[in-house]
């Protein structure tokens, strides 16, 4: 009778407090996760959910503080006898919708008790280690959907066919300067002026009936969305530090390719009234 007892609370209660992970455990792995979702593009308040939603199937309580390039997170137990924190700098591996949505799975997995704390740091491992989209197939349906707004536009054939060479080049452009280590500014810029350059050759040849059309939407692939939007969702949110950098960062980077393509109309010598 006495070794069934033993038996009977060594598989219960002990069982599932081993895989319970400990709040040092616990931050070290949320801070790491957090800083993965906001350099892959996330918004503030998702990352804070995500967060949650893990800390509170480990029964544990966490408080964070994102900042545009660092993240602060404390992880209390549930009694708040015992903390941890931790401090760690964004991730910088640009926007990945992929990587986004893969966190954003786990910690629903995690959750929901599919995953175990162990299971979820094998698979955080194999999350960040997945490899960006193939290069050329952005490069190529980048470039297809930029033709596509030219047309969206009321760009006529011509038109498009500029934009589509402007954009080819301007992106692969693009893709060979970040992979070089170049400031990102710079590259908006001189991605921008080679793409404007191209697409001035409606102007220069008289090609088409819209040539204004393709100079505007030749740099349209460059426009920073993302990260106007996400700058939006943290204001609403009350994320304004976050939001106000999101806002200037790619303000920044409109003024770059602005700046690009102003440089491109200088030098083919158009007066665009």
């Amino acid at each position: 009778m006495t070794t069934t007892t033993k038996n009977n609370e060594l598989n219960t209660p002990q069982a599932g407090a081993a895989e319970m992970p400990s709040p040092k455990e616990a931050c070290i792995f949320l801070s790491d996760y957090a800083s993965w979702l906001l350099g892959c593009g996330a918004t503030c308040i998702r990352i804070e959910k995500n967060v949650r939603r893990m800390a509170g199937r480990w029964n544990m309580e966490p408080e964070m503080t994102i900042l545009p390039s660092h993240i602060h997170i404390t992880v209390w137990n549930r009694d708040r006898s015992h903390s941890y924190s931790n401090n760690v700098r964004l991730r910088h591996t640009g926007i990945s919708f992929d990587i986004n949505t893969r966190l954003s799975k786990l910690s629903w997995a995690v959750a929901d008790g599919k995953t175990s704390f162990a299971e979820a740091r094998r698979e955080f491992e194999e999350i960040v280690r997945v490899r960006p989209a193939n290069p050329w197939m952005v490069w190529l349906l980048a470039s297809l959907a930029n033709m596509s707004f030219c047309r969206l536009f009321g760009g006529d054939f011509a038109a498009m066919l500029i934009v589509l060479c402007g954009t080819l080049a301007g992106y692969k452009l693009k893709q060979v300067m970040l992979e070089d280590g170049r400031d990102v500014r710079f590259t908006f810029f001189c991605c921008a002026f080679f793409s404007s350059v191209i697409g001035a050759a409606g102007y220069v040849f008289h090609w088409g009936d819209t040539p204004e059309i393709a100079l505007a939407t030749s740099v349209l692939y460059l426009i920073p969305g993302i990260p106007y939007i996400n700058s939006v969702s943290d204001l609403l949110d009350g994320h304004y530090i976050c939001s106000f950098s999101r806002f200037m960062n790619a303000a920044v980077l409109t003024a770059c390719l602005s700046a690009g393509l102003c440089g491109g109309l200088l030098l083919m010598n158009i007066q665009w009234l």
